[in-house]
């Protein structure tokens, strides 16, 4: 491993945070809220941690692949150990749950600790918010849309921290397409802002509820979530935009920038999201007329409302769904494991990886009836590698096992089986609520310190796509080059 390089990068990446530490801060003073102090201490603490790296001379300098996947990894986690600060010295909570809350933030969770969070000070309350706004899209993203370059070989840092199976650019430079990518992500967040405005909702919680949509974060400055609102207006323009949000944004780039319709609707991807969505939304929906005996209307809209919430892992939540009815609860688990859309700002497994599963399988079964035949597989019309397979079954390998362990893990604290699973499920999806103790009305700041600490390590590990992280226990990494 390059460490100078990475080292680099670390400071880069403090000096970035210690920067928008004084957005909240701002905030505060703008609300009358007067904690900046603490906001102003963290970025003195990120700075002077940051100088000492910014200093490393490292032209010439190429990044390899495991240079880019241990930055990415080590770059999370000293963001959320800083991040946690202002969390701690404003007295809100002790340092482990500042962390969880923080690493739920920056991975885009939702998971809280905090059973009130209206009566946390706007600054925090803009901090939690803005957390998930920066981890949507991935910080190392968007350093390498502020930044021309960060060594050689820095399209790796984007192979590391992008979301499903293949990484590709859709520029010829990665600054480029990380410019483009966080244009798109801009402009959504603004256009949601401004309709949530106009549907009734205050400018505070129209800014906070925006940028924590379009991340597929979930944390709401209201206890009862989104429910507090009580808008139809307000509840399908967020349906909308958590919709959007999951889809792959090279297929938003193709849409909004280059205006091709026809090549955006080509995505196998998009098609099998679509029919996940719909076909969740109408079990459900009949499911709740037949059961709850709920009206056709409020049925399609708590169904619609939650499913995209779940499978686009935002986590916000209109209905205490834990009470539902056995079957919807376990169509919601379903979308939960399957995630948004390679390419988006949400969690879970992915489309495109439960599309070449299919396809492998399918492939497999051809093979016992056809022993010679050899037959690609093939995605949006380009053939897939075979390594590229290989890894997606090992991904589901270890996202199953880890869920596993971490649920066992947290089982300890003397939860039931659905809390402890759920918890567990939604920590590696990067979705927020779960079922039973940890549901949509509940948080998780019952569990011990080390459940928290375990349950963050999942987070983290369901945020960057678990090999990154995984890639710093390897002893090989840290040897010289």
């Amino acid at each position: 491993m390059n460490k100078k390089l990475v080292a680099k990068i670390l400071g880069i990446i403090l000096a970035c945070e210690s920067l928008c530490l004084l957005v909240p801060m701002v905030i505060g003073l703008l609300c009358g809220d007067h904690r900046g102090g603490v906001f102003a201490l963290t970025t003195a603490l990120c700075l002077l941690a940051a100088l000492p790296l910014l200093r490393l001379d490292v032209s010439g300098e190429r990044m390899q692949t495991r240079d880019g996947f241990a930055a990415v990894a080590l770059g999370w986690i000293v963001l959320s150990l800083f991040g946690a600060l202002p969390y701690f010295f404003a007295g809100c909570c002790s340092y482990v749950d500042a962390f969880f809350e923080t690493v739920s933030g920056f991975t885009t969770t939702g998971a809280t600790i905090f059973s009130s969070p209206a009566s946390l000070p706007c600054s925090i309350q803009f901090w939690r918010a803005m957390t998930q706004w920066m981890g949507g899209m991935g910080v190392l993203v968007l350093l390498l849309a502020l930044l021309p370059k960060i060594g050689e070989g820095s399209v790796n840092l984007m192979k590391a921290e992008s979301p499903g199976p293949i990484a590709s650019k859709l520029l010829p430079r990665t600054n480029d397409t990380a410019k483009v990518l966080y244009s798109i992500y801009i402009c959504l967040t603004v256009c949601e802002t401004l309709l949530l405005r106009i549907a009734g909702m205050p400018w505070f919680d129209a800014v906070t509820t925006s940028l924590t949509t379009i991340s597929t974060g979930g944390f709401s400055i209201r206890n009862e979530s989104i429910a507090y609102y009580g808008s139809e207006p307000i509840y399908w323009i967020i349906n909308f935009f958590m919709f959007v949000s999951a889809v792959n944004f090279s297929l938003l780039y193709l849409l909004f920038v280059k205006r091709s319709l026809r090549e955006t609707l080509k995505s196998e991807e998009l098609h099998t999201y679509v029919a996940i969505v719909v076909t969740a939304v109408l079990s459900i929906a009949l499911c709740l007329m037949l059961t709850e005996g709920f009206g056709g209307y409020e049925s399609i809209s708590l169904a619609t409302f939650q499913v995209l919430s779940l499978m686009s892992t935002t986590g916000f939540a209109t209905t205490d769904f834990s009470l539902w009815p056995q079957f919807a609860q376990m169509v919601l688990i379903l979308v939960m494991f399957v995630g948004g859309c390679a390419g988006s700002t949400a969690g879970g497994i992915k489309v495109s990886r439960i599309v070449l599963l299919a396809k492998n399988l399918r492939r497999d079964l051809r093979r016992i009836i056809h022993p010679r035949e050899i037959r690609a597989i093939m995605l949006d019309g380009q053939r897939v590698e075979e390594p590229t397979l290989s890894s997606t079954s090992l991904f589901l390998f270890a996202y199953i096992s880890i869920t596993l362990v971490c649920a066992a893990v947290v089982s300890l604290d003397g939860v039931d089986f659905t809390a402890s699973f759920s918890a567990a499920l939604t920590m590696i999806s990067n979705v927020g609520p779960g079922f039973g103790a940890v549901g949509p009305l509940f948080n998780f700041g019952f569990f011990s310190n080390f459940s928290k600490l375990v349950l963050s390590f999942t987070m983290l590990l369901g945020r960057l796509e678990i090999f990154p992280l995984l890639v710093l226990l390897y002893p090989a990494l840290w040897r010289k080059r």
